[in-house]
């Protein structure tokens, strides 16, 4: 063992658990260069497919390959069991919270959650106070993060409420591996996801305005430079809707319509991919071009859905992450079934001071960044780096969280011809139209450098496909 995280391949004595033998056994019967083959053809399927990631902030190409490793990683039936649960809990509470956030603020005059602190989210948005939304439903779409402890216990990291990205890479993913390792696949009795973008679709349909039975969803997009760009393509497309970016929509009386070769057509429900800051210039940020003009006055009126709505990013701050349990208490009078992580909140006065006597063994983000940006792991850290960062804590305390440094668990990766365990997390993808839906399984995310524990795309890391298994026993025995 290299460290005391969870394995989950192996036990602490070594031995590999039984829902891993049937992998590991196809794995060591295969000619030493088939697995480099099959990696290949793997990686050329990525290449034809454009199936591609931006990179910010370097001056080198910004194009990148997802990188992507080829032995999946395998969660057993009951162990999904307890996810499923959890994140169905989890986005529930979390919708009653907008709700009432935005109408009658129960939760703040109850004192559950300080006042100051939604206030203060740079998410909040005061223009949706009183704001009648479609079947109550703020968060169409989620993408938790999970991490499991050397316990075995998976916990939540953050939750993705705003434009949560990754899904297209969980479907490719699946598609890949199906066609690298066919009889291992089927063998095993993966569960499916590939019946997402259906669920996403049917999700957007239950969310459409009153009267509109039949209605014309689109999805906007930022456009090309946008790093998700191959995502929203591989939705749009998947689904059967147009990809619309901003200067493709027009509004009039309170209705968006949508520019077309054959006039103008209505607009009924948008899937927004565009942050709330460039969705409506009118309203929002008055310099963007990613946006339409008028948007948000339709939406008020009832006359289009967007989704996830404005101000779901209230939830998404990383400091109210840390009230998700008290959220959970309060409006469901339940326990969390998914704990969170410890958080230091750098308002309150003996948190900050201990975590700035600490620096080098946390870690500290910024409450509103994503992608693993604006973030400082204390261990890995440079002292002229803990100094930056002591600096900006406490010039805006609002502004950080601090947590423990995670041993989060590793999983079997494929580096040339041999095997070596690397950090993962999970990313399962919640949907809340009529009902709650999620796939089973999500995106197992990569720390693919020795010893990180960083495993955004942007940071260096990759993906792996993820096998929820029917039963729990293990795989049929057979050669590959």
């Amino acid at each position: 063992m290299l460290d005391d995280a969870y394995d989950e391949m192996r036990t602490q004595d070594g031995a590999i658990r039984p829902h891993y033998r049937a992998l590991m056994e196809t794995i060591a019967n295969l000619p030493p260069d088939e697995l480099l083959r099959r990696k290949q053809s793997a990686d050329l399927s990525f290449l034809t497919q454009g199936i591609t990631f931006t990179v910010y902030g370097r001056e080198e190409g910004t194009e990148r390959i997802f990188p992507y490793d080829l032995l999946p990683r395998l969660i057993s039936a009951d162990e999904w069991d307890r996810i499923e649960h959890g994140l169905t809990q989890r986005i529930t509470a979390l919708n009653h919270f907008l709700r009432d956030i935005y109408s009658e603020e129960k939760i703040l005059r109850d004192r559950i959650i300080p006042r100051d602190l939604v206030y203060s989210c740079k998410h909040y948005r005061r223009q949706m106070r009183g704001l009648d939304v479609p079947r109550g439903v703020y968060i169409a779409v989620v993408g938790s993060d999970l991490l499991r402890l050397r316990t075995g216990e998976y916990v939540v990291l953050e939750d993705n409420l705003r434009v949560p990205s990754g899904v297209s890479y969980m479907l490719t993913n699946r598609r890949v591996m199906k066609r690298t390792f066919p009889k291992l696949f089927h063998s095993y009795g993966v569960k499916p996801i590939e019946h997402y973008p259906q669920l996403l679709l049917n999700t957007l349909r239950s969310l459409a305005p009153e009267g509109r039975p039949e209605p014309n969803i689109v999805l906007l997009t930022p456009g090309v430079y946008n790093s998700a760009y191959f995502e929203h393509t591989y939705l749009a497309r998947q689904m059967g809707i147009d990809l619309v970016e901003g200067r493709d929509l027009v509004t009039h009386d309170n209705i968006v319509y949508m520019r077309t070769t054959d006039g103008l057509k209505r607009v009924d429900v948008i899937y927004r991919r565009v942050d709330d800051d460039f969705s409506d210039p009118l309203i929002f940020r008055a310099d963007s071009t990613l946006g339409c003009a008028g948007l948000f006055n339709a939406y008020r009126a009832g006359n289009v859905t967007v989704t996830n709505a404005f101000g779901t990013g209230l939830a998404d701050d990383k400091a109210m992450y840390a009230y998700v349990p008290r959220i959970i208490k309060y409006y469901l009078d339940e326990d969390p079934i998914l704990n969170n992580v410890e958080t230091y909140l750098l308002t309150e006065d003996a948190s900050r001071q201990h975590v700035l006597d600490n620096l080098d063994k946390l870690v500290v983000k910024a409450v509103g960044e994503s992608g693993g940006y604006g973030m400082l792991i204390g261990p890995q850290s440079t002292a002229k780096q803990r100094e930056e960062f002591r600096a900006a804590i406490e010039a805006n305390p609002r502004n950080y969280i601090a947590q423990p440094t995670l041993d989060f668990s590793r999983a079997p990766c494929l580096f040339g011809n041999h095997i070596e365990p690397r950090h993962v997390d999970l990313r399962p993808y919640i949907l809340f139209g009529d009902k709650v839906n999620i796939v089973p399984g999500g995106l197992t995310r990569v720390a693919l450098e020795k010893g990180s524990l960083v495993v955004n795309s942007s940071q260096g890391g990759g993906s792996k496909d993820t096998w929820v298994l029917e039963s729990q026993g293990e795989a049929v025995q057979f050669s590959e």
